[in-house]
């Protein structure tokens, strides 16, 4: 299966984040739109870093009201892996293994299309060994031999 492919079963828009916004709209993206993680991108949609739930909780262990101050920009993650649509899941996994990451931002032509995480590829993983499961189910079963 491809990344493409993915994307289309999430149907999930993809939600982002200037690197001029703060903390606390970064929070408040992630808790309206139920993430883990939001691209950031520049004023031409490319992506310049990622902002992430552990960045914010390790990066910014200040005050509630100081986060008002805290531009994304000086916490996010600069150094961001990527994926492109075209690219089996296999690498997705490989790169979220070795870079230890859980959200894996999409890029076509130099814009973000799509964000995947771990669990979407664990989803994917869950339903095809569901699928092997079923198969194998309808094997047939040597019969027992009674117990002496």
């Amino acid at each position: 299966m491809k990344i493409r492919d993915l994307l289309k079963i999430k149907g999930r828009p993809v939600i982002t984040i200037r690197p001029t916004e703060t903390v606390a709209e970064a929070i408040q993206k992630l808790a309206e739109y139920d993430r883990g993680s939001i691209p950031v991108c520049n004023e031409k949609g490319e992506l310049v870093g990622i902002i992430t739930e552990r960045d914010i909780v390790r990066k910014c262990f200040v005050p509630m009201n100081t986060l008002a101050n805290i531009k994304i920009e000086d916490v996010m993650t600069k150094g961001v892996a990527i994926g492109a649509p075209e690219d089996d899941l296999d690498y997705a996994i490989s790169v979220m293994k070795q870079k230890r990451i859980r959200h894996l931002p999409i890029i076509d032509q130099q814009q973000v299309v799509g964000m995947i995480s771990m669990r979407d590829l664990l989803d994917v993983q869950l339903s095809e060994t569901k699928a092997e499961i079923r198969y194998a189910a309808l094997l047939p079963r040597p019969p027992r031999r009674p117990v002496i």
